[in-house]
């Protein structure tokens, strides 16, 4: 197997192969944490409000790791960065299950979070570079399937063997296998795609990271993550709890309808890639946060569990396509000049926004009731597309 995804004929497809199973082990470890939170707080002794500790561990590892992605590539390439970043990821969830004490697990989360880090910037920098918008959907879509099965392998930890640990167990070891297989490819990852009629790769500029810093352009992007993906991972890891806690949904069909809120995500993605090309970002962008917002509202009238269940669906294939569309379109927001430096910055703003936005909703949802979950994501969405709208405006005024 090895043999053939080294050989001359299958460099191309090797590369996406491998891109798309690195996204599906990338996403396995989000998909575990709604779902196990309520068991592992109880093990633990733990307020509702604790999450946010985890969370803020993981994105301090996330964000370092994500904004250094051009260091460590030129340092380690992309091959050896993909490995070492599994094999950091795989360590770190099987030790979630061995600690005794809460804060070793938070210290775990910075280690976790560095992996997480590394194979999120360098995939999508290198699809960026290499690859269209097609792919950026489907290896997304990658994601939505590792995302999609956490909380199955969580709910079915739970009802088979009453334990959390079963989950991570799980994603811990497919971690590790995945960093042996990056290992045994190294050689693949130091064959770059060709790029039709000799243009410049995004990574082949050398504008001065100073310069970037110094474009407000490039900020609203990076704003676009952190509101974007704090949305996407709030409704996540807060459903379960919402559904079983305030709703009374019984908990393995909330395990299940959290588990849908990522398969309808994950459909949405390969719908995406199928008409991405024709379609165009922006058209994606919009349509997505129109159907976000439709779904947020929804979900926040409460009118029967089954709307429930629609809302949290609708709210997964709407956002779908949001996060490659936007970040196929980074050069045309900021210039192909200063893409490669925005890419890094909108993947470490996304540890930013993957902490404090559920986080936050978190504290008001333990300070005054969980009802103010999807009051929370209507409101992140109604800005998030208020920046975007921005983004597009000082686009069009650079041109």
């Amino acid at each position: 197997m090895v043999a053939w995804l080294s050989s001359a004929r299958h460099p191309r497809l090797a590369l996406v192969a491998l891109a798309f199973i690195a996204f599906v082990g990338l996403g396995m470890p989000d998909g575990l944490l709604g779902v196990g939170w309520p068991s592992l707080r109880a093990d633990f002794a733990l307020p509702l409000d604790a999450l946010g500790g985890l969370l803020a561990a993981g994105v301090a590892g996330y964000t370092t790791s994500s904004f250094f992605t051009g260091t460590l590539l030129a340092r380690f390439g992309v091959g050896r960065m993909l490995a070492l970043s599994c094999l950091l990821t795989g360590v770190a969830l099987l030790g979630y299950t061995l600690v005794p004490l809460w804060w070793m697990v938070v210290a775990l989360g910075v280690v976790a979070g560095l992996g997480a880090g590394a194979i999120d910037a360098g995939l999508n920098t290198y699809v960026a570079a290499h690859f269209g918008a097609r792919l950026m959907q489907w290896l997304h879509a990658s994601w939505g399937v590792g995302i999609t099965s956490g909380p199955l392998l969580m709910t079915a930890g739970l009802a088979l063997w009453q334990s959390w640990r079963v989950g991570y167990w799980t994603v811990g070891v497919f971690q590790l296998v995945l960093a042996v297989g990056f290992f045994l490819t190294l050689s693949l990852w130091e064959q770059p795609a060709p790029v039709p009629g000799g243009k410049k790769r995004l990574t082949d500029y050398q504008t001065p990271l100073g310069l970037a810093l110094r474009q407000p352009a490039v900020w609203v992007s990076v704003a676009l993550f952190v509101l974007y993906v704090g949305a996407e991972t709030a409704l996540g890891v807060w459903a379960y709890t919402l559904l079983t806690e305030a709703r009374g949904v019984e908990p393995a069909l909330a395990g299940v309808v959290t588990g849908s809120y990522w398969l309808m995500f994950t459909i949405g993605r390969v719908a995406a890639g199928v008409v991405a090309v024709r379609t165009g970002p922006d058209r994606l962008v919009r349509g997505g946060l129109i159907g976000a917002l439709g779904g947020s509202a929804l979900l926040l009238w409460n009118l029967a569990p089954i709307v429930n269940v629609l809302a949290i669906g609708l709210i997964g294939l709407a956002i779908a396509p949001i996060f490659p569309a936007l970040m196929s379109g980074t050069a045309a927001r900021v210039g192909d000049q200063f893409a490669a430096h925005t890419i890094g910055m909108q993947m470490a703003a996304t540890g930013v926004g993957m902490a404090l936005i559920p986080a936050g909703i978190g504290v008001l949802a333990d300070r005054l009731s969980l009802e103010l979950i999807p009051l929370g994501l209507l409101v992140v969405y109604a800005v998030l597309f208020g920046c975007y709208l921005l983004a597009m405006r000082l686009a069009a005024s650079d041109q």
